[in-house]
């Protein structure tokens, strides 16, 4: 079961911060990243959290 983060993204298409729930990736450089969709326009989300 993959790891879900929910709180605050900014998205850059609408300009301001919006509520989502992503899923949580490892990036190549070892970050963790929680991806998700705007609930509004639809664009990709992308949040750091920080290292593993």
């Amino acid at each position: 079961m993959a790891e879900t983060w929910s709180g605050e993204f900014y998205c850059v298409k609408c300009k301001d911060k919006r509520e989502a729930e992503g899923e949580v990736r490892v990036n190549d450089k070892g970050t963790k990243m929680a991806k998700a969709v705007c609930p509004v326009c639809g664009t990709n989300l992308n949040r750091i959290l920080g290292r593993v």
